[in-house]
């Protein structure tokens, strides 16, 4: 029977053998040491057994009866021992900081807290102040932290040692730790170098939200190791340790403080200049068409992070590719003569020939199945019979060009900037992902009348985003709140996805109610994230529909639920955490319901009313509704007199309804014309109905006018106007104003 000891020594022996095999998979960018013998070193005889079973190996033949154990602890120190004389090989990051756009201010400090203790230690020395050990690059995903840490360690040539933080977690108990202190240690052998950590967050949580105690020794052995990266354990060498993250609230607080990870960089989503030099540096080398407007490209992809970029450029250049491989299948890019052989060119003819059963002019040398050019007498000719049921997708030119292409061929590729503005479509924000919205496509033009309304959100919102120095040299610094307020349909939310159209700026759509949730604390949560988000991609325009359903009026019936979220509210618009560029707009049609505290200065504080639209605004209003409704060019100052007299009341979603109606009512007339065409012409007559031209004349919007009426009632529009006065300030005359219908008093 084995001794207690034994069985413990023969557990640490299958616990370095683990420990190997996870060095081997770890992901440092180091060559393996080589540790030659040394000429006093003889080499053991291994038995052949064990050298083919590595397990059996720690263990050797049983003698008199008894185990025999190696001491695991020997080896192991003088595993150390070699390691620590022999020379390491590291792999220098290929990125540079030319291949990065858009950081400039990132890169300045950078240099100041990585590439200066690499560089010049003896500056530190000779001064005595201690340089930084740790710094934290945080910001969305795929903004450029990993690309950023491999472009400072290819400028430096430093040793770079990089890790995943996954790789380092293990499933037996201390071997993460383990492997955490090797880490630091080969840091500490390399030095001066650079460690960086990717995805930090995953072995670093809040220690008292941990679910587990081996994730609480993680955290305490990483706060162990980078205290022992001081200079005087060290020998005067430095070492930086570099983390990414894109979830730094996550991190445990001792890691954050001064000492360990004191310097923090944030990597927020690009601005449209910064989205610009990306560009351009992304398409620097590619093969453009003529003069390339980045400018208008950077205006039209806000919320894209340099990983969007990127996947844009890559899609404007298979868009590039599809659309000249087509133009060559089709014939509408002329190639010279000598490019196409007469293989080819036979290919060609006898696609375009007809099925007549007649023999194709096909030469019988092209037949021959020992000519290797040959095309047709290629069985493993690919798309072969696909190009011919479908003559004209790009499966025809992979048939005709089975050969790479000349130089004289590829001249003609390049990408255009219309393949860009086709790749829009096709490539999806992380932002948009991540709950943000694109700028919607709604500019001005598209906001009939309003227009004092529309000065107000000019000077608020879109001229700070745009100038923000001007305002700046004002003293104008805060964000500005706007809380736009009205009767149901009069163009609130319209008016706030034109701002964020027009101010080019990320843009929240935040409805009212699908921020609570029943779990306590999780509708809290979802507030903060809101404007967590909304900080890291500013300048950003937040806009909450329905705010009267998420900050009501607090009284002693509210729950206490409703309580904290009003409160969260509250906090993140004016409290300790300032917000920035963060623009918030809020829509309601019940601003009575909402607590009195949202309304003060400094958080929503410019109430805007946004009225039923008069006789001209209706006008006008109608005439940009009918854009792309085809009226009789005489019928138009005839439909603007109907909503002038016979409209009264309407708001602009009604008269949007009342040109739908009249649209409906014109088709449904056309449609009975053609059924009457098809029924005297017969059957085949079917496709000559689609000529007919729709027109859309008064008398369709006077029966129009007849059907819809207004949505808001002469009572509910006498309380406004109530309300309007109350909000506004303006002294009530005479008495006052009483709600209609025996309601309570506004």
């Amino acid at each position: 029977m084995n001794s207690p000891g034994s069985n413990n020594a023969l557990n640490r022996s299958m616990q370095g053998l683990w420990t190997t095999h996870r060095k081997s998979k770890m992901n440092i960018n180091s060559l393996p040491p080589t540790t030659p013998p040394t000429p006093d070193e003889k080499p053991s005889p291994v038995p052949a057994e064990v050298q083919e079973d590595p397990i059996a190996s720690a263990v050797a033949s049983p003698v008199n009866g008894k185990r025999k154990v190696r001491s695991s602890r020997g080896d192991e120190s003088s595993k150390r021992a070699k390691t620590s004389s022999s020379p390491k090989d590291y792999v220098v990051p290929t990125a540079r900081i030319a291949d990065l756009g858009g950081v400039k201010d990132c890169i300045e400090k950078l240099l100041e807290l990585v590439a200066m203790p690499l560089c010049h230690p003896e500056v530190y020395l000779h001064t005595g102040v201690q340089p930084p050990r740790g710094v934290l690059l945080h910001g969305p995903p795929g903004c450029g932290k990993t690309l950023l840490a491999h472009a400072i360690a290819g400028e430096l040539g430093v040793p770079f040692i990089s890790i995943s933080a996954p790789s380092i977690v293990s499933g037996m108990s201390g071997e993460s730790e383990k492997t955490l202190r090797d880490t630091f240690d080969e840091a500490k052998r390399a030095a001066p170098c650079l460690l960086f950590i990717d995805e930090i967050d995953a072995i670093t949580p809040k220690r008292e939200s941990a679910q587990r105690e081996m994730e609480r020794r993680i955290v305490a052995q990483f706060l162990t190791c980078m205290d022992d990266l001081s200079w005087d354990k060290t020998d005067n060498k430095p070492i930086i340790v570099m983390g990414a993250t894109n979830r730094p609230d996550s991190l445990d607080a001792a890691l954050r403080r001064a000492g360990r990870f004191d310097h923090e960089i944030s990597m927020g989503v690009p601005d449209e200049e910064a989205r610009e030099q990306i560009l351009k540096v992304m398409c620097a080398k590619l093969r453009l068409e003529g003069q390339f407007d980045f400018s208008a490209l950077a205006k039209a992809t806000p919320g894209y992070v340099g990983a969007d970029l990127a996947a844009l450029t890559g899609a404007a250049g298979i868009i590039a590719v599809k659309r000249i491989f087509k133009n060559f299948s089709e014939g509408k890019i002329d190639l010279p003569e000598d490019l196409v052989t007469p293989p080819q060119q036979a290919e060609l003819d006898n696609t375009q020939m007809p099925s007549t059963g007649e023999p194709s002019a096909i030469p019988d040398d092209a037949m021959a199945v020992d000519d290797p050019n040959s095309f047709v007498s290629q069985p493993d000719t690919p798309f072969t019979q696909f190009s011919t049921l479908h003559a004209g997708s790009l499966a025809r030119f992979l048939t005709t060009h089975p050969d790479p292409l000349t130089p004289e061929q590829l001249a003609p590729l390049c990408i255009t900037h219309e393949d860009f503005h086709a790749a829009l479509s096709q490539v999806q924000p992380s932002s948009k992902r991540e709950g943000f919205a694109t700028a919607p496509g709604v500019t001005w033009a598209d906001v009939g009348a309003l227009a004092s309304v529309r000065g107000e959100l000019q000077m608020a919102v879109v001229q700070p985003i745009r100038r923000p120095d001007v305002f700046a040299a004002v003293g104008i610094t805060r964000a500005a709140g706007v809380l736009l307020w009205g009767p149901p349909g009069c163009g609130k939310t319209l008016l706030a996805r034109a701002v964020a159209s027009e101010s080019c700026a990320s843009f929240v759509s935040v409805k009212g109610p699908e921020l609570l949730n029943k779990y306590v604390g999780e509708s809290e949560r979802a507030v903060r994230q809101v404007f967590a988000r909304a900080r890291a991609s500013a300048p950003c325009v937040v806009f909450f529909d329905e705010l009267d359903a998420l900050v009501p009026r607090r009284d002693d019936s509210m729950s206490e639920s409703s309580a904290r979220v009003v409160n969260t509210l509250l906090t993140e618009l004016d409290g300790l955490d300032s917000r920035g560029g963060v623009y918030v707009l809020g829509a309601t049609n019940r601003p009575d319901m909402i607590d009195p505290a949202m309304v003060r200065p400094g958080r929503l504080d410019k109430l805007l009313y946004v009225d039923l639209p008069d006789a001209d605004e209706r006008a006008e209003i109608v005439r940009t509704v009918t854009r792309t409704v085809p009226l009789e060019p005489e019928a138009r100052p005839l439909v603007e007199d109907i909503v002038r007299q016979r409209c009264d009341g309407y708001s602009g979603a009604d008269l949007a309804s009342v040109a739908r109606e009249a649209g409906v009512v014109a088709l449904k007339r056309s449609l009975g014309r053609i059924e009457e065409m098809e029924n005297a012409a017969g059957a085949g007559a079917g496709a000559g109905g689609g000529d007919i031209q729709v027109w859309v004349t008064v008398a369709d919007f006077d029966e129009a006018v007849e059907k819809v009426g207004p949505s808001v009632s002469a009572a509910q529009r006498r309380k406004y106007d109530a309300m309007r006065n109350r909000f506004a300030g303006l002294p009530v005359r005479g008495r006052r104003e009483m709600a209609p219908e025996g309601g309570a008093e506004v």
